[in-house]
């Protein structure tokens, strides 16, 4: 499935990619500082973890080249594809959890809860099938639901979702 790229406008200052090569400052949640109390930020980021989980789903580490983009990607969070394989991602920074929330409050934000966005079951090979049926959708849901907010497990997700306040 392609990627469509959009580019995002901050509360303030210029427009910026979605996924950035380099970790900005603050990162996801880039202008936020001027964000009025009561409201509520959600700020979204790719887990470092996310190429190794790929790679192990679909085979991709077997693959000359992908070792060396997820090894890159667990030292420094750098993810680049310089085969230009659209399946192997584009360039982006990867966040380790704890990265994620340390950006929240370096924006001067309060950290209400950091989430494993799609959690583990998002390598299942049959989620589509699973998702369809409601009664096996309920216990996909409540499976991550138990684990949503296990720091131990965060990294298991592709995504990460930080939610903060003032």
């Amino acid at each position: 499935m392609a990627r469509r790229q959009r580019r995002h406008r901050p509360a303030a200052g210029p427009p910026v990619p979605p996924h950035r090569p380099r970790r900005p400052d603050p990162g996801p949640v880039r202008g936020a500082a001027g964000a009025a109390p009561g409201r509520v930020l959600a700020a979204a980021a790719i887990s470092r973890f996310a190429s190794t989980c790929d790679g192990l789903l679909r085979g991709y580490l077997d693959e000359p080249g992908f070792e060396a983009i997820v090894e890159r990607d667990l030292r420094d969070g750098q993810h680049r594809n310089p085969t230009g394989r659209p399946e192997w991602f584009t360039t982006a920074y990867f966040h380790l959890p704890d990265e994620l929330a340390r950006e929240v409050a370096e924006a001067g934000l309060r950290l209400q809860a950091l989430l494993a966005i799609e959690g583990p079951a998002w390598m299942l090979p049959d989620i589509q099938q699973r998702l369809a049926d409601p009664p096996r959708r309920e216990r996909v849901l409540r499976a991550i639901r138990r684990v949503e907010t296990e720091p131990s497990l965060l990294g298991a997700s592709s995504h990460l979702l930080a939610i903060a306040g003032r």
